[in-house]
């Protein structure tokens, strides 16, 4: 690649556009960034305009390309990265969406996935997809938009209708609607693609009533798929790499061998492990997913998902007032050597993984007269801390894989002391690279191996910089008592209890 080309990567989220530019040392150039809207019609409905998706992220694409002063020629290829599991269905001809875009978040499918289980399919589904059958995936989602207008169920039949997760719909207008692609990660999302025999699973659509004529071709991870419409960007820019956001972070973490892991700190948590070229089942109610096919070779994870660990230091500030910003919590939970013996299990919004508890509640254990607001904040961080515990011994458990270090990302990911804490929790090194916007440098990577940027995953690894390496400083006796602390503290949480 000539050295003044550069790689684009997109990173569409939940709650806004993001449009990088990055050089061939993975460095970012600049950046453009505009949230998007979510829309809350009925309580427990999370749904988003899809053409707003559309427009605020090739609108930050216009502005980072102006912005940097970067000739739309010199992008030698195109990175996407999206949320996961959200569900938009369009017009075949038109490209307009028939319905609002159903986000990952939202729970109106739910009673569907009540009569998978009702039905006893729930062990099948999760044996085909990986996935623990729930209203958070893309399948139930579809289903519903087609029971619920039977306009939409006849032009789904007629095969006038495409779905696509929001890489597939990004993919559709790039390519001025001449290609309906999905890749193997997102496929993996939607709990109707067969993880093991990489392909749509025929009994799965029947058994939701969904036409296969609606679903999106598969494609790898890192391959030239297309050149996007000129007229976008002002050149044929080529697509080159896909992934669903918490595998886009796991590639831009360069977790290429089988057990390396890492953790994603926002809102909530996301752990994903590498295990190679075997779908591991979970005996631990963790998740088996996809984490990308490049060359012909698809790779797997173990995937935990954390409902509340971000949020919770949300909740000290909003709930019980005593920091006025996230950020204060360090300072003021740093303030105390210890939690003297308070534990907080933060299941504000029931639990997750491993114990995936929805009717478990937050409960604080170990108050005396002495407790101070400090010695909760501190507790805070290491629920924080133990829940990621948690999921990492049941990853273990389910792979047999030892874990050597743990690579972190996300906003919480800047506490010092949080990542201290985590490493003396685990007992191996927590590392934090140089740039923590992972995701999109996955998105990055990923398509600047499609198009020669980089020569392959060991010059990406190369690529890749430490900027912190936390060191465990509690010796085994102080770290099994502080656990076992904890799992007392949540059994009095879990519901029925």
């Amino acid at each position: 690649m000539p050295a003044d080309q550069v790689i684009l990567a997109i990173d569409q989220g939940t709650t806004s556009s993001r449009a990088v530019l990055f050089d061939a040392s993975g460095t970012a150039l600049g950046s453009a960034q505009q949230e998007t809207r979510q829309q809350y019609r009925h309580p427990g409905w999370v749904e988003q305009d899809a053409t707003e998706i559309i427009d605020v992220t090739f609108a930050m694409v216009r502005q980072v390309i102006e912005e940097t002063g970067v000739e739309a020629g010199q992008i030698a290829s195109v990175g996407i990265t999206n949320q996961r599991e959200t569900a938009i269905l369009w017009d075949r001809a038109s490209g307009e969406p028939v319905a609002p875009a159903i986000v990952w978040q939202s729970r109106q499918s739910a009673p569907l996935v009540a009569d998978i289980r009702h039905r006893g399919m729930a062990e099948r589904y999760q044996r085909i997809t990986g996935l623990v059958p729930d209203a958070y995936f893309s399948a139930t989602k579809i289903a519903w938009l087609l029971q619920s207008d039977p306009d939409l169920r006849r032009r789904a039949d007629a095969g006038d209708l495409a779905f696509g997760t929001v890489d597939s719909w990004l993919l559709w207008h790039l390519s001025g609607g001449t290609h309906h692609v999905t890749d193997y990660s997102n496929a993996s999302r939607t709990m109707l693609y067969d993880i093991r025999k990489l392909a749509w699973c025929d009994e799965l659509l029947a058994d939701l009533d969904i036409p296969r004529a609606l679903l999106p071709e598969v494609r790898g991870n890192s391959e030239l798929l297309f050149e996007c419409d000129a007229d976008l960007f002002g050149a044929a820019i080529p697509v080159g790499g896909v992934a669903g956001d918490q595998q886009a972070a796991m590639f831009g973490q360069a977790c290429f061998a089988p057990g390396e892991a890492k953790n994603t700190y926002g809102t909530g948590s996301f752990l994903l492990m590498q295990t190679g070229s075997e779908a591991t089942t979970s005996e631990h109610q963790l998740l088996t997913t996809i984490a990308w096919g490049i060359g012909g070779k698809v790779e797997y994870a173990l995937e935990g998902a954390i409902f509340v660990t971000g949020s919770a230091v949300q909740w000290l500030r909003d709930g019980l007032g005593i920091i006025e910003s996230a950020a204060e919590v360090e300072a003021l939970a740093g303030s105390v050597e210890s939690s003297d013996g308070v534990a907080f299990v933060p299941a504000l919004a029931g639990l997750g993984a491993p114990h995936w508890d929805q009717d478990a509640r937050g409960t604080i254990t170990g108050i005396t007269r002495g407790t101070s607001a400090a010695h909760i904040a501190r507790a805070t961080l290491e629920a924080i801390a133990f829940q990621t515990r948690d999921v990492i011994d049941a990853m273990e458990a389910d792979s047999g894989i030892g874990l050597e270090e743990l690579r972190v990302d996300g906003g919480a990911s800047a506490n010092d002391l949080l990542m201290q804490i985590q490493a003396n929790l685990l007992g191996v090194p927590v590392v934090r690279p140089k740039y923590v916007e992972t995701t999109v440098l996955g998105a990055a990577y990923l398509s600047g191996l499609a198009s020669s940027v980089w020569d392959d995953r060991e010059d990406v690894r190369a690529s890749w910089e430490v900027d912190r390496r936390f060191e465990p400083e509690w010796g085994d006796d102080e770290r099994s008592d502080r656990y076992g602390k904890w799992q007392d503290a949540v059994r009095r949480s879990l519901s029925g209890t």
